[in-house]
């Protein structure tokens, strides 16, 4: 059995910190937590679960926070958590499965990350990153901002999720003023850090900015292509919201020139048909994400709603609005057989009984 080093880093954790290593203590064999900067009881807490609290000054640059923090690590593989994730039990078994079995020609290992658990237990967004990794190949962190590990060596994706629960809102434009840091400081992108600049352009409403850096991203040849979808679909939001509604459709149809249509963008496209009582042309593109199925050796961004519920609750809305109930009314009954306490299902449900319609399929 390998042995894993825990590395976090932390600063003002304490309504999380220990809700995340009671998901983990017991599967890792040394916790090392470098806090940067804590002014409540994060370090108290850590002290409970290890001796190996470090102290690190911030310095606007998270790669070499984890890189400190990896430096502190002993065990044959080092493994990375924030406090505000947790494993969930399905998933603890499995990491202790992985351990017991693990196969010691592994450099690194890929698990998902699932983000926005809604009342049904389905993650809103999910893709892998890397989480575990041989420690004598001295895997380095790079980049200050949505720091990453280069994926490289012998690599496996594991069908195990991180779950990120966020319990505390912090400061929204952190993020921004370390980009904003580095353009002053002329830092050099690479495509990744554009792509991530322009992202915190838009989430900071800083929308006709974030359109030059993502057009700069998709105009680089380089940079990764699950990225250049996202980008596309980032601008799609972004022209929508400056109520420019053809743009916004250009968009969508230009991440077709990186790889096969994926079901975000075949919902996004159905949606803009629908707000545009356009229902033919919605309901064939609503099939087209109902049909597509999610690649995890991709690796990118997953929002699962896209591929079944969205979908069919989207062409459950345009069978109605074409007053064609009986197909209305099983695309519901597809949805509900997802999500059985959503909203949108039991209120459908609720219109098809009034109208008469047997709600099951």
């Amino acid at each position: 059995m390998i042995e894993i080093s825990l590395c976090m880093i932390v600063k003002n954790e304490e309504k999380t910190l220990a809700r995340c290593l009671d998901t983990v203590k017991d599967l890792v064999d040394e916790i090392v937590i470098v806090d940067t900067g804590s002014t409540d009881n994060t370090k108290k807490i850590a002290r409970k679960y290890t001796d190996k609290v470090y102290d690190f000054k911030w310095c606007d640059d998270f790669s070499k926070a984890r890189n400190f923090s990896f430096s502190k690590a002993t065990k044959d593989y080092i493994m990375w958590l924030d406090a505000d994730d947790v494993i969930l039990e399905k998933d603890r078994i499995k990491l202790k499965t992985l351990k017991e079995n693990f196969d010691s020609s592994i450099d690194m290992v890929m698990l998902k990350y699932d983000l926005n658990i809604d009342e049904n237990g389905i993650p809103a967004l999910s893709y892998y990153r890397e989480r575990i990794v041989k420690r004598d190949k001295n895997y380095t962190w790079v980049s200050p901002i949505h720091e990453v590990i280069t994926p490289m060596g012998n690599i496996v994706k594991m069908d195990i999720s991180i779950t990120h629960k966020k319990e505390v809102e912090h400061d929204p434009k952190r993020n921004l003023k370390i980009f904003e840091k580095m353009v002053k400081d002329n830092v050099e992108f690479d495509p990744r850090q554009t792509f991530y600049y322009a992202r915190e352009l838009y989430y900071n409403e800083e929308y006709e900015k974030a359109i030059i850096y993502f057009k700069k991203f998709l105009d680089d040849k380089a940079g990764w292509i699950e990225n250049k979808i996202s980008a596309c679909l980032d601008m799609y939001n972004i022209y929508i919201k400056l109520d420019d509604k053809e743009k916004a459709l250009d968009c969508l149809f230009y991440s077709f020139r990186y790889d096969v249509p994926r079901a975000e963008i075949c919902s996004s496209i159905a949606n803009y048909f629908l707000q545009c009582n356009k229902y033919e042309l919605a309901i064939y593109w609503y099939k087209e994400a109902s049909m597509q199925v999610f690649e995890p050796s991709k690796g990118g961004f997953y929002i699962k709603d896209c591929y079944d519920f969205i979908p069919y609750i989207g062409l459950c809305v345009c069978y109605d609005k074409l007053n064609d109930l009986e197909m209305a009314n099983y695309y519901n009954e597809l949805a509900g057989k997802i999500k059985p306490n959503d909203k949108s299902y039991i209120n459908n449900y609720n219109y098809f009984k009034q109208k008469g319609i047997v709600g099951n399929i």
